[in-house]
């Protein structure tokens, strides 16, 4: 059940969190364009195996700092901002359109699992991502990390992230010829609801946890 639990969780957050409109998913719109499937399947793989280590490392050191109780209290109000930043970063992204486009063309010469690799290292933005994500449903008892259950959660995000930037590409090819209204509504309202809705939640532990037999007393 826990291993379900996990692959789930996993899943839902990497799919979501692969969604908005970078430049990952740009250049994996470009290749699909202009080097058809195979291509682009090559490229997610190669950006989700970057992805499963940075996921495996942070998830090491977010299993150090669970045990220091002190510094999850810092944590758990952490996640509320983190949260909350994630859904405004979300929300100011939202108005990127594809100029970027144009400039990616030479990419098509090179291998695109090479290129997945390559452009994800330096994703250096990831890292704080599945570092907060981690710590955030570690802390939150949404997942488990003993032994071989880690496996199931890193393999839950990384079928997350490739269905999940696969699903971009394809609709964004299907709306190329007008993306206004997509982005118009699920990039500044839908998404950044969904970390608000989140942080609001994290508040309710936070002050469970916390403040709440302190107020009984």
């Amino acid at each position: 059940m826990k291993a379900l639990k996990n692959i789930f969780v996993g899943f839902l957050v990497s799919f979501i969190g692969s969604i908005p409109l970078g430049y990952l998913n740009v250049i994996g719109f470009e290749i699909y364009s202009k080097l058809g499937m195979n291509s682009l399947f090559f490229f997610l793989l190669g950006v989700i195996f970057v992805e499963m280590v940075v996921i495996y490392l942070t998830l090491i050191f977010a299993k150090q700092l669970v045990n220091n109780k002190k510094l999850m209290k810092i944590i758990d109000f952490f996640a509320v901002l983190f949260l909350l930043i994630l859904g405004y970063s979300f929300y100011a992204n939202s108005s990127q359109i594809m100029e970027e486009q144009g400039i990616l063309e030479s990419y098509a010469m090179c291998s695109p699992f090479l290129i997945g690799v390559l452009l994800n290292c330096i994703n250096f933005l990831q890292v704080p991502f599945w570092t907060g994500w981690n710590l955030y449903l570690i802390n939150g008892d949404y997942i488990s990390i003993v032994n071989k259950l880690k496996l199931y959660y890193i393999a839950g995000t990384l079928v997350g992230t490739f269905f999940g930037m696969l699903s971009l590409v394809l609709i964004l090819n299907t709306l190329s010829k007008n993306t206004t209204s997509f982005y118009q509504y699920v990039m500044p309202v839908v998404i950044p609801s969904f970390f608000v809705v989140l942080a609001l939640v994290q508040m309710g532990k936070v002050y469970k946890k916390y403040y709440r037999n302190k107020t009984l007393l």
